[in-house]
């Protein structure tokens, strides 16, 4: 039976994975820590730690290799910061948060995997306005999901090739850090930060060691198709499972 002590080592494996495609692994944290803690608002807030600690290593080896481009990114960050904000300042009860974070998955993840199938469309220019509307609404909904909402942008900017999904990537990164922040800052504001010191410092150990090695892949140019199709496998599971369990009380 799987306990507690076995989440850095868990938690080690999706930041490996997630990080590969330039997620962070909010999504996944929050499922599985919803197995093991009975207190919601430290389980928010312990994922979005652990979501700031993956995708600042991922950021900073795309600022190096160059893929980060901030003239092409500043619309969705600037309308994504005070939305995300915002949205971590709402009290959903956990049953809503979490039915709306698996449907928001599950989603996503489909998403996800048409554009694996469909690698091949070629990439198209956004207005000022679509990018400040899309980075805004997914803020907000980062806010409200608690994770930084990378995996909402990146599977909608790949279905509407936007980029290259190296660049989908890079922006998906900085998106989830900034994002982070924003809806930690919310939480501290709201009063409902709250976290397990003997627990946190070896989840963050666990998850920069993961990220690391994910990051690494993605930046060296492995063909991360494969990669990427699992993540979207394990995102619709993770997703799935939230929508059972708390909306009917399947448990799978």
């Amino acid at each position: 039976m799987i306990t507690i002590e076995y989440l850095p080592y868990i938690f080690f494996t999706i930041a490996l994975f997630y990080s590969s495609v330039g997620f962070g692994g909010g999504s996944s944290y929050l499922a599985i820590m919803s197995l093991f803690l009975t207190n919601f608002y430290e389980i928010r807030s312990t994922a979005l730690i652990l979501n700031i600690c993956v995708v600042t290593i991922g950021t900073l080896i795309f600022i190096r290799n160059k893929v980060f481009d901030l003239k092409m990114f500043w619309p969705f960050l600037v309308s994504s910061i005070p939305l995300a904000y915002f949205g971590a300042q709402l009290r959903l009860s956990q049953k809503v948060f979490f039915l709306i974070l698996g449907s928001s998955l599950i989603l996503s993840g489909l998403a996800m995997m048409v554009r694996y199938i469909n690698a091949k469309l070629k990439s198209k220019e956004f207005s000022l306005v679509k990018k400040l509307g899309l980075g805004g609404s997914l803020g907000f909904v980062a806010g409200v999901s608690g994770i930084g909402g990378g995996i909402f942008l990146s599977p909608t900017l790949n279905l509407l090739n936007w980029a290259n999904p190296r660049t989908v990537a890079s922006l998906a990164s900085v998106f989830i850090l900034v994002n982070s922040i924003s809806g930690l800052v919310g939480l501290t504001v709201a009063g409902t930060f709250e976290l397990d010191i003997n627990l946190i410092w070896k989840l963050v150990l666990a998850v920069i060691l993961g990220g690391s090695i994910g990051s690494y892949l993605s930046n060296e140019k492995f063909n991360l198709r494969f990669l990427g199709g699992l993540t979207a496998v394990l995102v619709i599971y993770v997703g799935l499972r939230l929508v059972l369990m708390h909306g009917f009380g399947i448990n799978i």
